[in-house]
């Protein structure tokens, strides 16, 4: 049975498949809904639709055009992303060496569901029956009869010219993995609804890949071909089994990769020169223990999200342990550890995660820390600097007149231009100081003692701890991880209501995260998930 702290937790990242809170007070605000969308498939995303379908041995070997985040997400770039001829070229080789793979001898026997009466010609029954079975896992709906015949002559037309059936099938199979129905997801209206709804695919595959970060299973498939998804019960029992999945912690990870931007670790880089402990095993193994921390938090102890910014248990490896200064029990995998009680370090913006990735090459960056606090926690949009802005006082840690970074941002501020922007930030990052740039502990900057003082919305902490607390204890910072979770699976901001034209996150909000948990404590956390059924309720033009 889940706890309050986790009754919580999934009724915050639930948000994104909910529009209503099904027996928890006053009826739901009327909105417009939001957009229809169509979103490109991410790399995630392909790797990991291609092993649920085909198995992880199955080698995703090419490399993917990136998403420019938008909005503060990749997941909402998502939705204007297109394909260039260039990608479209890595497309049809991944599409080809896949299909290769699928009907090679030595996977052909479990992933093809029948033989052919002769392995030198055409057989469209047997195709029939693999492109019946794997189209619609591919396409996250039913294929149209006209869909189903292409495959199956384009297969039979292949195998006779390539020589067999088996390369004939593979060059069918590739082209199914190049067109939009597998790169896009898309957005479907239900036929015949008295307001503009998605259909119960479009409801599978929102459900699916905001939960697994990848496509909708047989199940989930099964249960929208017979409706269950337009019924609570129906749709509580398929959340009750994903929630219960291991694949959870997929949906949860890319989540919060997205969010804290730890994608950022692809680019990383610091200067060995000054930071010889922070390696290329140093970065990666920074971007895993912060996710594990998360998922150990969130899923494994069904904890509150609010106390990622306090806990003082994460993850160490060898590399990491070096960095750190920790010692580490298993240097050649991973260990559980808990900073000491009293330390500095608390909670996961003091972790090497965010104090690194924040940071410069050579150099920390109370600035850069600040505004990521600013933007990726609390969703406040921090303006870009001016072109003009002289930035070489801040660079200069050799200054002789000023020492510490506080000293030279205190100076670089006495500019008008920049002072409004810098007080957003400057205090909030100033108090991480005790971190240099790759996130290694110290106490003095040039032989001075670093002041770890800092403030954010009027609340004075002494050192980052102290930051983590007062995050902890933030009213924006629940209103954050919301909108960011209605964000990323739709592509889209939310949806206003109809009454007052505010986000409608901000009217549910108040429900999901101030109300005592108990209030649904009768009912399964599943109830609260709702699929997202409300698109676009505006007249459409034809």
């Amino acid at each position: 049975m889940p706890t309050k702290r986790s009754h919580w937790l999934l009724t915050v990242l639930t948000f994104a498949a909910a529009l209503s809170l099904t027996g928890c007070g006053p009826s739901e605000p009327k909105t417009s809904g939001g957009p229809i969308e169509v979103r490109r498939l991410s790399e995630a995303q392909y790797r990991n639709i291609v092993a649920d379908i085909f198995g992880s041995d199955i080698v995703v070997a090419g490399r993917f055009d990136p998403f420019n985040r938008a909005g503060g997400l990749l997941a909402v770039s998502a939705g204007s992303a297109t394909v260039t001829p260039t990608a479209f070229e890595q497309y049809d080789s991944l599409a080809r060496s896949i299909a290769a793979q699928v009907v090679d001898e030595k996977n052909r026997e479990f992933l093809i569901p029948c033989k052919p009466t002769a392995a030198d010609q055409p057989d469209e029954a047997c195709a029939g029956q693999f492109f019946a079975k794997t189209g619609p896992l591919l396409y996250r709906r039913p294929l149209t009869q006209v869909e189903l015949k292409r495959s199956i002559a384009v297969s039979a037309a292949a195998a006779k010219s390539l020589g067999g059936f088996y390369p004939g099938l593979a060059y069918a199979l590739a082209g199914m993995l190049e067109t939009p129905s597998f790169l896009f997801i898309t957005d479907r209206l239900k036929p015949g609804a008295d307001r503009p709804a998605l259909d119960p695919y479009s409801k599978a595959s929102r459900i699916s890949f905001f939960l697994w970060n990848s496509a909708p299973d047989e199940a989930l498939l099964k249960a929208a071909e017979q409706g269950d998804l337009d019924s609570k019960s129906g749709l509580q029992r398929q959340v009750d089994r994903m929630l219960a999945s291991p694949r959870l912690k997929d949906g949860v990870r890319a989540f919060f990769i997205d969010m804290l931007a730890l994608d950022d670790f692809d680019t990383l880089s610091k200067d060995p020169v000054i930071y010889p402990a922070f390696g290329l095993a140093a970065a990666n193994d920074a971007k895993e223990s912060m996710l594990r921390t998360i998922t150990d938090q969130l899923i494994d102890h069904h904890g509150d999200y609010r106390d990622l910014f306090t806990t003082h248990k994460t993850f160490l490896s060898g590399p990491l342990g070096v960095v750190y200064r920790a010692p580490v029990a298993a240097p050649d995998g991973w260990a559980p550890y808990e900073f000491p009680a009293g330390e500095p370090r608390a909670g996961i913006l003091s972790q090497l995660g965010f104090a690194a990735l924040h940071s410069h090459p050579g150099r920390s960056s109370a600035t850069l820390r600040g505004r990521a606090v600013r933007e990726l926690i609390l969703c406040e949009k921090v303006p870009d600097p001016p072109g003009d802005v002289n930035f070489s006082l801040v660079q200069d840690t050799a200054n002789p007149d000023y020492k510490t970074a506080r000293q030279r941002l205190t100076a670089h501020r006495s500019s008008p231009s920049c002072a409004g922007c810098h007080a957003l930030m400057d205090p909030i990052g100033l108090s991480m100081e005790n971190f240099d740039g790759a996130g290694q502990y110290r106490q003095q900057e040039n032989g001075v003692a670093i002041d770890t003082t800092g403030e954010i919305d009027g609340v004075k902490f002494q050192d980052a701890a102290g930051l983590g607390q007062a995050i902890h204890d933030n009213t924006a910072t629940v209103p954050g991880i919301v909108n960011r979770a209605y964000h990323n699976p739709t592509a889209a901001p939310s949806p206003r209501t109809k009454k007052t034209g505010s986000p409608i996150s901000n009217v549910l909000l108040p429900r999901m995260a101030i109300a005592s948990p108990s209030c649904c404590a009768a009912l399964r956390p599943a109830t609260l998930f709702m699929p997202f059924r409300l698109v676009k309720a505006v007249r459409l033009r034809p």
